[in-house]
């Protein structure tokens, strides 16, 4: 379907064109706070503000819409549902109004075409001189944002809005704005409702200002008089009562006097106990001065006798270390003689071996033919044994035949083994699958503790408990029980999840399903204090259901499913579901659905789901009127996690497979394992074997080995004894050996005679340096005798002084606990120390004192112990009291005065502006054959009761009625709205004003008027822009040459025309009744 507007008015207004897919027509905007009166108009007929462009796309019911209004009355005219109010909207919203003024849906995403995903508004308005526009863009989605550009630049909200205000757009002022939602609001506004749009509306800024202010201060008048007046009353009240008990106030105040000499006192006694203990520790102070001179004294005899004694025993030391050092000397030199009479000894000894072996000699020669005669016969009888050994052949095909057994023993253990490490690696991949599978089952039922929570959250506070108590109850009941509903169901679309959340009662989610009548009886009475709901399934009531399947049809439409068909989970609880929420009745389809929504219902589907929307259809019982109502699809918010029960099934499959599949393994592991153990025992006993043969082998060749080494070194030592010196060449070398040895030795005797000599010395020196360590020890032993008693004298001083210490500390720690005692009480200063010295100076005169002055404020009686609390008490109320009265008086002096400079500059203004739309007003209804007046409603200082009452007459027998929805029809209201609007023309500073379907109810005679009336207006020099939108014009109607009528058309054969409209064609050409020239 495509829409055309056209406009029928003189040849220098623009036209508009409009189509369902290409539509132009024109826009509006709002007023501007808070600026001067609108200039006169320039020669292009528009004013600073009015709209000269608008532009949509993808607004509400068009694809595309351009147009210009012309300057003063635009009538907008069109059947309903041609998209005149769509206008309204456009206006309003991109000349950043809230989408809940216009009374239709309170999201900016509500009124982006159908099917799309975002729009957006562009207005063009005149600015303060003839070449300037201002163009303002709002891209809105369906997520609710917007976007503002301002002339091509992408601004904030706030810089558009100081534009529209800088123009005085208003499109919250139903006096300048009216939509069609909004008709009925005019007419219920109160006067003071009705006085505050008006004075938004007029020309001066100041007034709504100084209105507010008045209100305010009017209040703050109020607030301040009851504020003085009660101040004063209670004032007199608190002087009188006071005034009452002065008398009694005095005795108390004598009976304080006394007993506050009396703490004064008190608060002397302290300090005089604390003098005392001052003097007590001043004479311990000089104990301890006299303890410790004597200390010092002692002190120094002590260190007098030490000096000598420490210096006797550095002489001591030193002389130590001298008989040290001798006595090391005489060591060393004895170390060296044994050294030297061990070396003569060793050499004397090896002469006398030199001598013995001379001897030896003399008799070895006579033996060594007998050796060489015995070395020859030892070698023959060697070389006859080894020549009589028998050959060894070793058993080479024995050893060859092992070696091959056990290598093929080997081979099949080691197959064994690479098959026990497949089937090991098997089973480890095989154990890490089934753990694998074991965490992904513990992490899915886990999800069942997540539904839980989300139940919990949604209000059902002891589901937990509700879930234990059946789990430790399932052995007590007869059937399988369900429950919640929501653990038993699994969706695997999230989408279809926030289906069937919103389609099924929140009360079934949270319900438990059982299959017998006694284990509904049991859990109805055991979870009543659970607040949990019990269903009983009794079973398939419908066994012969007829399978679901797709039509053509609604394949057609984008409907692929039915809600019954997009979950799983037991029997029992979907068809609890289905029977408890009809979900075979609820069919899903896809976006393609929301287009083609209106050719539902002829398949007989009343109930639909789409990703964005919600479909219901009802029909009437009566008239079989089809009705529809859509509403946004909610996201799921239980089935955030939700159990795939068909995943759950497969995964116990799953690790029962791989238990079984593992104890294989280990079977066939162990028997591997004892095959490669019997293989591997086989090959050792073998090698054992072989192992033995090979030892027998080198055995017998170790035999001849060893029987060669023989013959070989008895052949060796035969050459030795014949190649051996003779006797004469013997003793002649052993002869030499003794000569240089008794040369050494002799050298050794001289050097130990030197060592004895060196010896005796030392020796006499070590004797006097002993002696004299020894008289130096016998000096220090009495010295330290003496030191000693004096010591203990010392000893006895440095007690004394301690205790004197101790005792001075404890007098001190007295003092100061006095001190800081007397302090607690009362600290000296200059008139305390005064009042100390009129005071008795001892301790007992003073507590004397103390006692009588006591006993004196005892004889004086009274009832009231709080009286002179309370007097006190009032007389501060009545200080207090009083300045904050003479604060409020001068206060309130003040808020007269600012409240006669407002009023005077407000009041008259507004009595002025009323009684010029009186005036206009009265002289319209005149005109129309009846009466009315605009009167303003004073209330003397209750400036928050100011209104404006409309008034008016329709009936010449009638009286003027204030307009309201009781008295008039909804014709004669909308004639009064309409007329009072014209009336602010004059006097507003609105660039335009729109007015939507403001004649319905009107009957002809008072629209033709009305009509008149805004045709005049619109004809005057600075009228602003206005725009009235109507679904009907009366014929024959006056239209001036300042009115424009926009006439909305529809239908199938538009778009043609409108493009022709568009160029400036006519519509004679455009149907072809008119040839070109």
């Amino acid at each position: 379907m495509e829409h055309v507007s056209r406009v029928l008015q003189k040849p220098q207004i623009p036209t508009t064109t409009n189509h369902r897919g290409n539509f132009k027509f024109p826009a509006m905007a709002q007023r501007a706070a808070k600026r001067p009166k609108l200039e006169v108009r320039d020669n292009d007929g528009y004013m600073p503000g009015n709209i000269v462009d608008i532009e949509l796309h993808n607004f509400m019911t068009y694809s595309y819409m351009r147009s210009k209004p012309a300057p003063r009355l635009n009538v907008v005219i069109g059947p309903n549902g041609s998209g005149k109010s769509s206008l309204v909207c456009a206006i309003a919203l991109g000349l950043a109004g809230e989408a809940q003024i216009l009374g239709r849906a309170t999201s900016v995403g509500a009124y982006v075409k159908r099917g799309e995903e975002s729009g957006d508004i562009n207005i063009m308005l005149r600015g303060d001189t003839p070449s300037e526009r201002i163009c303002i863009r709002r891209k809105i989605d369906t997520q609710n944002k917007s976007e503002w550009m301002l002339n091509g630049k992408v601004v904030a909200k706030r810089d558009v809005i100081e534009v529209i205000q800088r123009f005085n757009i208003q499109v919250n002022n139903l006096t300048q704005f009216l939509p069609q939602d909004r008709v009925s609001e005019f007419a219920k506004l109160t006067p003071v409702q009705l006085l505050e749009e008006t004075e938004k509306a007029v020309g001066n800024p100041e007034l709504p200002v100084h209105h507010r202010a008045l209100v305010d201060k009017s209040r703050e008048l109020k607030r301040l008089e009851v504020s003085v007046k009660a101040n004063g009353d209670t004032l007199n009240q608190l002087k009188a009562l006071n005034a009452e008990q002065e008398k009694d106030v005095e005795r108390v105040r004598q009976r304080e006097e006394l007993l506050e000499k009396v703490e004064s006192m008190k608060k002397k006694l302290p300090w005089l106990k604390y003098d005392m203990k001052k003097i007590d520790y001043m004479q311990a102070k000089e104990k301890e001065s006299g303890a410790k001179k004597y200390l010092d004294e002692t002190a120094k005899i002590l260190n007098d006798l030490a000096g000598p004694i420490e210096q006797k025993k550095q002489g001591k030391a030193l002389q130590g270390s001298s008989c040290k050092k001798v006595n090391n000397l005489i060591n060393q030199n004895a170390k060296k003689r044994m050294e030297i009479l061990e070396n003569e000894s060793r050499l004397g000894v090896q002469v006398h071996a030199k001598y013995d072996e001379m001897v030896e000699l003399t008799r070895q020669e006579e033996t060594r033919q007998q050796r060489i005669s015995r070395a020859k016969e030892d070698l023959a009888a060697a070389e006859l044994e080894l020549a009589n050994l028998p050959f060894y052949d070793p058993p080479k095909d024995e050893i060859e035949r092992l070696a091959s057994q056990i290598l093929e023993l080997e081979v099949s253990a080691n197959q064994r083994k690479l098959q026990k490490t497949e089937k090991e690696n098997l089973l480890a991949q095989k154990k890490v699958a089934l753990r694998h599978c074991v965490d992904r089952l513990k992490d899915m039922e886990n999800t069942n503790t997540k539904l839980l929570h989300s139940l919990r959250n949604s209000g059902v506070e002891k589901i937990f408990e509700a879930y234990d108590w059946l789990q430790r109850h399932r052995n007590e009941l007869r059937k399988e029980v369900y429950g919640p509903v929501l653990l038993e169901v699994n969706i695997p679309n999230q989408l279809h999840a926030s289906y069937l959340e919103n389609h099924v009662p929140n009360y079934i989610w949270k319900a438990f399903i059982t299959q017998d009548s006694a284990d509904r009886d049991f859990l109805v009475k055991s979870l009543r204090s659970f607040d949990i709901p019990v269903l009983n399934y009794v079973g398939d009531r419908s066994p012969n259901k007829v399978p679901f399947q797709v039509s053509e049809e609604m394949r057609g439409l984008g409907i692929y499913s039915r809600l019954d068909q997009v979950f799983d989970g037991p029997s029992a609880v979907k068809e609890v579901l289905i029977s408890q929420a009809s979900l075979e009745r609820s069919y899903i389809g896809s976006s393609k659905t929301d287009q083609k929504a209106d050719e539902v219902p002829r398949l007989g589907i009343l109930d639909l789901w789409t990703p964005e929307s919600h479909y219901r259809w009802s029909i009437s019982r009566y008239g079989g009127h089809v009705s529809a109502s859509v509403e946004s699809v909610m996201p799921s918010r239980l089935f955030l996690s939700s159990l795939d029960v068909g995943e759950v099934e497969r995964l116990r499959s799953r690790k029962r497979e791989l238990e079984e599949t593992i104890a294989n393994l280990e079977d066939s592991f162990k028997m591997l394992q004892t095959e490669q153990r019997h293989f591997e025992d086989e090959a050792a006993e073998l090698h054992k074997q072989r192992e033995e043969i090979i030892n027998s082998v080198q055995l017998e060749k170790r035999k001849r080995r060893d029987m060669e080494g023989r013959v070989y070194q008895r052949k060796k030592k035969l050459e030795s004894m014949e190649k051996e010196d003779d006797l004469e060449t013997n003793t002649r070398k052993l002869t030499d050996q003794t000569a240089k040895l008794n040369q050494q030795r002799f050298r050794l005797a001289i050097e130990i005679k030197n060592l004895l000599i060196e010896a005796v010395l030392f020796k006499w020196s070590f004797a006097e340096k002993h002696m004299a360590s020894l008289e130096l020890d016998t000096k220090i032993r009495e010295l330290e005798t003496n030191l000693k008693q004096h010591e203990k004298t010392a000893l006895q001083a440095s007690l004394q002084f301690e205790y004197c210490k101790k005792e001075t500390e404890h007098h001190r720690e007295q003092l100061s606990a006095a001190k800081s005692h007397a302090e607690s009480i009362a600290v000296i200063t200059p008139e305390l120390e005064q009042a100390f010295l009129e005071m008795p100076a001892t301790i007992e005169e003073l507590e004397a004192a103390i006692q009588d002055n006591i006993s004196h404020a005892n004889s004086i009686l009274f009832l009231n112990h709080n009286i002179l609390e309370e007097y006190e008490s009032r007389q501060h109320k009545i200080d207090n009291i009083a300045a904050k009265l003479e604060v409020d008086n001068k206060e309130l002096q003040g808020c007269l005065s600012e409240i006669d400079t407002l009023k005077e500059n407000w009041l008259p203004t507004l009595r002025n502006i009323v009684s010029q739309i009186n005036e206009t007003f009265s002289r319209n209804f005149q005109e129309m054959a009846v009466a009315g007046e605009v009167s303003l409603d004073e209330h003397d200082m209750d400036f928050d009761k100011f209104g404006i009452l409309i008034k008016v007459k329709f009936r010449p027998a009638g009286q003027l009625q204030v307009l309201s929805a009781h008295h008039q029809s909804g014709g004669e209201r909308s004639v009064s709205t309409i007329l009072y609007l014209v009336s602010l023309q004059d006097l507003t500073n609105c660039p335009f004003r729109v007015v939507d379907e403001i004649n319905q109810g009107m009957d002809p005679i008072n629209e033709r008027k009305m009509f008149q009336q805004l045709v005049r207006a619109s004809s005057k020099q600075n009228t602003p822009q206005c725009f009235l939108l109507t679904p009907k014009l009366l014929s024959d109607l006056d239209y001036g040459d300042k009115c424009s009528i926009l006439n909305m058309e529809n239908g199938p054969w538009i778009g043609v025309a409108a493009k022709a409209w568009s160029s400036g064609e006519c519509w004679g050409k455009v149907m072809g009744l008119e040839q070109d020239d």
